[in-house]
């Protein structure tokens, strides 16, 4: 017998999961060997705008001997109290960038190829936390508030890896709906690394003035493009959406009261008051709606255009297959 042509195939529209999220869509795999190279790359591109101010260790509270700051050691990462939303963007733009290559890649991804990307990006970012840890530990003061303040700002660089390996995982290997939460977490911290990336030079004079106000707006834009691109078709696609507008809301703040209250030498030796300077920045920040309600405004302006152009491409694309089978 012969099999029935009368069978029409359904065929995608814009509303399913391109071919980067559906596992059966096979082409060629790669060799596997360049994966760990592109983990590299990747973590390169995150910690690329320290390595343009020329990585000298920042100058430090508590350091052992009188050093003037272009004498201070080679460091990965700008270890200090000073720098800890910096260290935060570093890493986590690194995940990102890492993740977004595996899952454009992920249709011609071999056995243990994410691994190995994984794997690549993991060494660089580890790395570049040791090291300075390294560093900084060999030159402060031998004494208790040394050891503590080594402490403190080492679990913040920890934190920071682990939040870029969940943001990694998240773009790479999870459904749409994770992978706009982990790209609007990186969202919220691309302002910082770019304004390292733009300023490497420490003596900045704020010139122009209007890229740096453009520069204000980038996470709200990104924020609101990766809820375009995830879509709202699904309750998990809706949930997400809501939480990256959350995210754009809180995170900011949370790097304004840390920034604030690890940035005030006058409670370095108070943690009880430091905490609570910590939440009172925290609220304000929260709660003030010209700092509030701009940026969460222009994402969902952005989320509103991309989801209107993406339904307009998906019924020019619908209208333009041809019928199979007719």
């Amino acid at each position: 017998m012969q099999p029935s042509t009368n069978s029409t195939p359904t065929l995608p529209t814009a509303g399913d999961t391109t071919s980067n999220d559906r596992p059966d869509v096979q082409r060629a795999p790669l060799p596997r060997w360049p994966f760990i190279l592109i983990g590299v790359a990747a973590a390169v591109v995150g910690l690329l705008p320290w390595l343009l101010t020329g990585m000298r260790l920042p100058l430090q509270n508590l350091w052992a001997a009188d050093t003037m700051p272009d004498d201070m050691p080679l460091v990965l990462l700008p270890l200090s109290q000073y720098e800890l939303s910096t260290i935060a963007s570093l890493l986590v733009i690194g995940g990102a960038v890492a993740g977004i290559a595996a899952r454009a890649l992920r249709p011609r991804t071999p056995r243990g190829g994410f691994a190995l990307l994984g794997f690549g990006l993991l060494l660089v970012q580890v790395v570049a936390v040791a090291q300075p840890a390294i560093v900084v530990g060999a030159g402060l003061r031998d004494d208790l508030w040394s050891g503590v303040y080594l402490a403190a700002v080492l679990a913040v660089a920890v934190l920071a890896l682990l939040v870029a390996t969940l943001v990694f995982w998240l773009v790479a290997r999870a459904p749409r709906a994770g992978a706009v939460i982990g790209l609007s977490i990186a969202a919220v911290l691309a302002a910082g690394w770019l304004h390292l990336l733009l300023a490497p030079d420490p003596v900045f004079t704020g010139e122009p003035t209007w890229l740096w106000a453009a520069v204000r707006w980038v996470p709200a834009v990104l924020v609101g493009t990766a809820i375009a691109w995830g879509g709202v078709g699904t309750a998990g696609r809706v949930v997400a959406a809501v939480a990256s507008l959350a995210i754009l809301w809180v995170g900011p703040a949370l790097i304004t009261a840390v920034s604030a209250a690890a940035g005030s030498r006058v409670l370095a030796r108070e943690p009880v008051e430091m905490l609570d300077y910590a939440a009172r920045v925290f609220g304000m920040a929260l709660t003030d709606p010209a700092l509030v309600v701009p940026p969460l405004v222009v994402a969902v302006c952005v989320a509103g255009v991309g989801l209107v152009v993406r339904a307009l491409v998906g019924r020019s694309e619908q209208r333009a297959t041809p019928t199979i089978g007719a």
